[in-house]
């Protein structure tokens, strides 16, 4: 499995770059997730007050609007944790590169989130992050320097 690893750059050499970058995000992500998971994101309603106070000022449709109303913030534990164990799934796929294309999906779609929840001054991050994400889930970048590669190999099919 460890041969797999390193043979993937003599395969599909020109995804270094794309490695490298995916990486980064992995650790990127590592590192919020962490900082999250320390510090009172999960006990305190961090994560209800940051939304109600955005939720008047937000130019969403309006089921979005009643939906982060009736279910998000009066259940912001459960949305805590999912948040939170979704950037540590996504920090562990990433570094591995093991399943990086449903993983990808899944961040473009919290990207979404964040974009929508952002506002239209401060959308630019989102947007780059969404689009950095649909790149790795579209050129399947675990199959350099990951072990998707190994998976691969074996068996061929849409999630490697």
């Amino acid at each position: 499995m460890f041969a797999a690893f390193f043979e993937s750059v003599k395969y599909v050499g020109h995804l270094v770059p794309l490695s490298f970058l995916r990486v980064f995000l992995g650790y990127t992500y590592l590192q919020a997730a962490l900082l999250k998971f320390n510090a009172d994101y999960l006990t305190r309603p961090r994560l209800a007050g940051e939304i109600a106070e955005i939720l008047p000022t937000l130019q969403a449709p309006l089921w979005y609007k009643n939906v982060i109303e009736t279910i998000f913030i009066p259940h912001w534990q459960t949305f805590a944790f999912i948040v939170v164990a979704l950037e540590f799934a996504i920090a562990i796929s990433y570094l591995l590169g093991y399943v990086v294309r449903p993983i990808a999906i899944l961040a473009a779609l919290m990207a979404l989130n964040q974009l929508v929840l952002a506002g239209p001054g401060h959308d630019d991050l989102p947007r780059l992050l969404m689009a950095t994400h649909l790149l790795l889930a579209w050129i399947g970048a675990g199959r350099c320097l990951g072990f998707d590669y190994y998976f691969f190999k074996r068996r061929r099919g849409i999630w490697w």
